[in-house]
Protein backbone atom coordinates (compact mmCIF):
# COMPACT_ATOMS: atom_id res chain seq x y z
CA UNK A 1 0.00 0.00 0.00
CA UNK A 2 1.19 3.56 -0.61
CA UNK A 3 2.69 5.43 2.32
CA UNK A 4 4.05 8.92 2.83
CA UNK A 5 6.85 9.18 5.38
CA UNK A 6 8.33 12.30 6.96
CA UNK A 7 11.76 13.06 5.55
CA UNK A 8 13.52 13.27 2.20
CA UNK A 9 14.60 11.00 -0.63
CA UNK A 10 18.06 11.46 -2.12
CA UNK A 11 20.46 9.54 -4.35
CA UNK A 12 24.06 8.91 -3.35
CA UNK A 13 26.95 6.45 -3.67
CA UNK A 14 27.23 4.18 -6.72
CA UNK A 15 25.34 0.93 -7.15
CA UNK A 16 27.32 -1.70 -9.07
CA UNK A 17 24.02 -3.35 -10.00
CA UNK A 18 22.13 -0.25 -11.15
CA UNK A 19 25.27 1.69 -12.25
CA UNK A 20 24.20 4.93 -10.66
CA UNK A 21 23.08 6.55 -7.44
CA UNK A 22 21.17 4.54 -4.85
CA UNK A 23 18.00 5.81 -3.16
CA UNK A 24 18.34 6.74 0.50
CA UNK A 25 15.88 8.04 3.09
CA UNK A 26 16.74 10.84 5.50
CA UNK A 27 13.97 10.81 8.12
CA UNK A 28 15.33 14.00 9.75
CA UNK A 29 15.20 16.14 6.61
CA UNK A 30 12.16 18.26 5.80
CA UNK A 31 9.76 16.87 3.26
CA UNK A 32 7.79 13.77 2.46
CA UNK A 33 8.99 10.46 1.04
CA UNK A 34 6.64 8.38 -1.07
CA UNK A 35 6.94 4.63 -0.71
CA UNK A 36 5.12 1.37 -1.10
CA UNK A 37 4.65 -0.60 2.12
CA UNK A 38 4.63 -4.39 2.05
CA UNK A 39 3.40 -6.53 4.93
CA UNK A 40 6.26 -8.91 5.75
CA UNK A 41 7.27 -10.89 8.78
CA UNK A 42 10.18 -9.84 10.98
CA UNK A 43 12.18 -12.73 9.48
CA UNK A 44 11.42 -11.59 5.94
CA UNK A 45 12.38 -8.01 6.78
CA UNK A 46 15.62 -9.29 8.31
CA UNK A 47 16.39 -11.29 5.18
CA UNK A 48 15.74 -8.30 2.90
CA UNK A 49 17.89 -6.04 5.08
CA UNK A 50 20.69 -8.63 5.22
CA UNK A 51 20.76 -8.93 1.44
CA UNK A 52 20.96 -5.15 1.03
CA UNK A 53 23.83 -5.12 3.56
CA UNK A 54 25.61 -7.82 1.50
CA UNK A 55 25.14 -10.29 4.35
CA UNK A 56 23.72 -13.81 4.05
CA UNK A 57 20.00 -14.00 4.87
CA UNK A 58 18.66 -16.24 7.60
CA UNK A 59 19.95 -14.63 10.80
CA UNK A 60 17.43 -13.10 13.19
CA UNK A 61 17.59 -9.32 13.18
CA UNK A 62 17.01 -7.74 16.59
CA UNK A 63 14.35 -5.09 16.00
CA UNK A 64 14.01 -4.08 19.66
CA UNK A 65 16.14 -0.93 19.48
CA UNK A 66 14.56 0.45 16.30
CA UNK A 67 11.06 -0.23 17.64
CA UNK A 68 11.87 1.54 20.93
CA UNK A 69 13.97 4.42 19.63
CA UNK A 70 12.90 4.80 15.99
CA UNK A 71 16.45 4.29 14.69
CA UNK A 72 19.19 1.71 15.09
CA UNK A 73 22.59 2.01 13.40
CA UNK A 74 23.95 -1.49 12.76
CA UNK A 75 27.05 -0.38 10.87
CA UNK A 76 28.68 2.49 8.98
CA UNK A 77 27.65 1.41 5.48
CA UNK A 78 24.76 2.11 3.22
CA UNK A 79 21.48 0.43 4.19
CA UNK A 80 22.90 -0.48 7.63
CA UNK A 81 20.61 1.85 9.61
CA UNK A 82 17.14 0.65 10.54
CA UNK A 83 14.37 3.26 10.80
CA UNK A 84 10.83 3.06 12.17
CA UNK A 85 9.11 6.29 11.06
CA UNK A 86 5.75 5.27 12.52
CA UNK A 87 2.95 2.75 12.53
CA UNK A 88 0.33 1.82 9.98
CA UNK A 89 -2.84 0.26 11.38
CA UNK A 90 -0.86 -0.74 14.49
CA UNK A 91 1.96 -2.37 12.52
CA UNK A 92 5.43 -0.77 12.63
CA UNK A 93 6.67 0.70 9.36
CA UNK A 94 10.31 -0.37 9.04
CA UNK A 95 12.91 0.48 6.47
CA UNK A 96 16.67 0.82 6.21
CA UNK A 97 18.91 3.58 4.97
CA UNK A 98 22.39 5.03 5.46
CA UNK A 99 23.61 6.41 8.80
CA UNK A 100 24.49 9.75 7.21
CA UNK A 101 22.14 12.64 6.37
CA UNK A 102 21.42 13.86 2.87
CA UNK A 103 23.59 16.94 3.48
CA UNK A 104 26.60 14.88 4.62
CA UNK A 105 27.24 13.03 1.35
CA UNK A 106 27.74 13.82 -2.32
CA UNK A 107 24.69 13.18 -4.44
CA UNK A 108 24.87 10.80 -7.40
CA UNK A 109 22.78 10.63 -10.56
CA UNK A 110 20.49 7.57 -10.55
CA UNK A 111 20.55 5.44 -13.68
CA UNK A 112 17.72 5.13 -16.17
CA UNK A 113 17.12 1.50 -15.16
CA UNK A 114 16.96 2.37 -11.46
CA UNK A 115 14.55 5.27 -12.00
CA UNK A 116 12.40 3.02 -14.19
CA UNK A 117 12.35 0.49 -11.33
CA UNK A 118 11.38 3.15 -8.78
CA UNK A 119 8.69 4.64 -11.01
CA UNK A 120 7.18 1.19 -11.56
CA UNK A 121 6.99 0.58 -7.81
CA UNK A 122 5.40 3.94 -7.07
CA UNK A 123 3.00 3.46 -9.95
CA UNK A 124 1.92 0.04 -8.63
CA UNK A 125 1.24 1.61 -5.23
CA UNK A 126 -1.63 3.39 -6.98
CA UNK A 127 -1.69 6.67 -5.09
CA UNK A 128 0.11 8.92 -7.54
CA UNK A 129 -0.19 9.52 -11.27
CA UNK A 130 2.73 9.40 -13.69
CA UNK A 131 3.23 13.17 -13.78
CA UNK A 132 3.27 13.42 -9.98
CA UNK A 133 5.75 10.54 -9.68
CA UNK A 134 8.06 12.10 -12.27
CA UNK A 135 7.90 15.50 -10.54
CA UNK A 136 8.54 13.88 -7.15
CA UNK A 137 11.59 11.88 -8.31
CA UNK A 138 13.20 14.71 -10.26
CA UNK A 139 13.17 16.92 -7.12
CA UNK A 140 15.31 14.45 -5.14
CA UNK A 141 18.95 15.47 -4.71
CA UNK A 142 21.02 13.44 -7.18
CA UNK A 143 18.19 13.26 -9.69
CA UNK A 144 17.39 16.99 -9.50
CA UNK A 145 20.75 17.90 -11.01
CA UNK A 146 20.43 15.57 -14.00
CA UNK A 147 16.82 14.56 -14.72
CA UNK A 148 13.80 16.57 -15.85
CA UNK A 149 10.13 15.77 -15.33
CA UNK A 150 9.82 15.11 -19.06
CA UNK A 151 12.72 12.65 -19.07
CA UNK A 152 11.34 10.71 -16.11
CA UNK A 153 7.82 10.76 -17.55
CA UNK A 154 9.22 9.22 -20.74
CA UNK A 155 10.45 6.25 -18.66
CA UNK A 156 6.79 5.27 -18.15
CA UNK A 157 6.41 4.86 -21.89
CA UNK A 158 9.49 2.64 -22.35
CA UNK A 159 9.56 -1.00 -21.39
Amino acid sequence: MPVELPGALYFATESPVWTGGRAFYDPQAPGTVWACAHLVTAQQFGDIAAQEMYEPPGADLDLGVVLREGRHVLGPGRYETLVCPGYLEGVPVLTFTAPWSLSAVSHTRPSTAYLRHLTAGLRRAGAWDDQAIAAYLCRAPGAAESWTVEQITALFLKK
